[in-house]
């Protein structure tokens, strides 16, 4: 979920606008984004929005927040594609201001002077930026890595980034992501060879998943498929985006023809290879619809699936669960540990270390990853010889020039949801309520008085996650009981009776289960 703010003579700049995938802590929450409220009270100050790369945790925020924000945004031609359709499907793009620069162009606002500086990663057009800056140069990388044999698109020489270093900059924001990796991440060419390897040996069906945001991945499983002589199907609303945005900005355009899945599934199973979404345990992406038969694609006993990717931390019992299915139907499962079927886009230290060498910062600045990987990029940085540095947390206010690197403040930071239609905060009322009935239940009362607030019939009493189960019946009788009890003589106004009448029936949950249910009272005057 990366947001960053960079200030200079009092003018702001944000660089990336992401949100992350909710957890179980969240029930009912499918997507979380960053609470902008600093930026929000100093939006009069803020001066555009620069996308660094079109993965969801850098743009996946804009349909939702940029247009209140009010800033134009700028983004390279395949990024800015992603954008584009993102802010029609919200039926906004009137509303924000889309800038698409050249790869390797140039943007100045105000103090600032932005180069787009194209680096290596898992999705086309990943950037880093130069910042050029009155008191310094700032060198943010984004999410990359080196790759001698890129499929799509054309890195930032070392000689170019040298260049860089030779003007002089005072910071490097690194991506730390893996940083504890003592080997070089790989090329994207290397795993051609392996996943052709793995999809000729294969006499059934073939599915093989990955980050549909992987256009070179995309690019390689076409033409491994023509190497093996499969028809490709592709299945994942997301991967048909990623592939008719990269097609209209001239990727892909040896992509071998598509067919669709009744087509598939007539086809003799050794003539087809399928690329699916889904490979990280989404419940609703095509890989899980297939492993639990609601897809049109059938995968049975000597299949394959591949998983073309890493799989994310977080994520092991959702996979989990999909290649527990996949298992039952008898398909066999092949992931990176068994094969060369997967590359990072980010960089391990050999890929440090040489950007330190070319870029040779006054100051390392990591970012992208969590408190673990930021120090031990700071200790690994200094160590290659970089003079300083800095780990920085949410809200760290920092000064880096002049004078720096020092924090000088810290601006409130969070969480908000994506509730339905609604922004929400993250820790707020109507989450703090969810997860108590989610963790404990809820049961309604509903109470029939007269005028003198005497009892008009039996308490009617409904519960919804209560542990009781076949004790139900003899439960709900104990729960009118003491609804019943706390009514009769009890001379307590509204409110009081009402409360009386909860804490009552809630006694009476907690004494029949050990939880602490939501109690809700209605009092009907009748």
């Amino acid at each position: 979920m990366n947001v960053n703010l960079y200030g200079c003579d009092g003018k702001w700049v944000m660089v990336d606008l992401g949100l992350t995938f909710a957890d179980p802590a969240y029930p009912g929450i499918d997507i979380i984004l960053p609470d902008l409220d600093f930026i929000e009270r100093n939006r009069h100050n803020l001066l555009g929005i620069v996308l660094t790369h079109g993965h969801e945790d850098h743009i996946g925020a804009i349909p939702y927040l940029a247009a209140d924000l009010g800033v134009p945004l700028y983004a390279t031609p395949f990024t800015a594609g992603l954008i584009r359709g993102k802010l029609d499907e919200e039926g906004i793009a009137s509303q924000v201001k889309l800038n698409v620069v050249e790869r390797g162009g140039s943007v100045r606002l105000g103090s600032f002077n932005f180069t787009y500086v194209p680096l290596a990663h898992s999705i086309p057009e990943g950037n880093g930026l130069l910042i050029e800056t009155p008191y310094g140069n700032i060198f943010h990388t984004g999410d990359w890595k080196l790759d001698e044999e890129p499929l799509l698109g054309t890195p930032a020489t070392p000689a170019e980034l040298s260049k860089i270093g030779d003007a002089g900059v005072l910071a490097l924001v690194c991506d730390s992501t893996n940083v504890f990796n003592d080997v070089a991440s790989g090329s994207e060419a290397s795993v051609r060879e392996g996943l052709a390897g793995v999809v000729s040996a294969v006499e059934g069906r073939v599915l093989v998943t990955t980050f549909a945001s992987n256009a070179a991945r995309v690019q390689t499983l076409g033409q491994v498929a023509r190497d093996c002589g499969r028809q490709l199907c592709v299945a994942g609303r997301s991967l048909d985006r990623i592939i008719k945005v990269a097609k209209s900005v001239g990727y892909l355009q040896d992509f071998p023809p598509i067919i669709d899945f009744d087509a598939a599934m007539r086809l003799p199973a050794h003539e087809v290879m399928i690329i699916a979404t889904g490979g990280q345990g989404e419940a609703r992406a095509a890989l899980s619809r297939v492993a639990f038969d609601s897809h049109q694609i059938k995968l049975s006993e000597g299949d394959t699936v591949v998983f073309s990717s890493k799989q994310i931390p977080g994520n092991e019992m959702a996979i989990g669960r999909i290649q527990n299915a996949l298992a039952a139907k008898g398909v066999i499962m092949i992931t990176e540990r068994q094969a060369h079927v997967h590359v990072s886009g980010h960089p391990g230290r050999p890929e440090l270390a040489a950007m330190y060498e070319w870029i040779r910062p006054d100051i390392i600045l990591p970012v992208h990853g969590e408190m673990r990987h930021l120090a031990e990029q700071d200790r690994f940085a200094r160590g290659q010889g970089v003079p300083r540095g800095i780990v920085q947390v949410n809200g760290d206010l920092l000064r880096l020039a002049p004078n720096g690197p020092k924090k000088i403040g810290n601006e409130r930071v969070g969480r908000l949801i994506l509730d339905g239609d609604v922004i929400l905060p993250a820790d707020g009322t109507t989450m703090n309520e969810r997860r108590r009935i989610s963790a404990n239940g809820v049961i309604a009362v509903t109470v029939a008085l007269d005028q003198n607030r005497r009892l008009r019939g039996e308490p009617a009493v409904s519960i919804q996650g209560i542990p009781v189960e076949e004790d139900r019946e003899d439960f709900l009788d104990d729960a009118r009981d003491a609804a019943a009890s706390a009514v009769k003589g009890n001379k307590k106004d509204e409110a009081g009776l009402r409360e009386a009448i909860r804490l009552s029936v809630r006694r009476v949950a907690t004494n029949w289960t050990g939880k602490k249910p939501v109690v809700e009272v209605a009092l009907i005057e009748v």
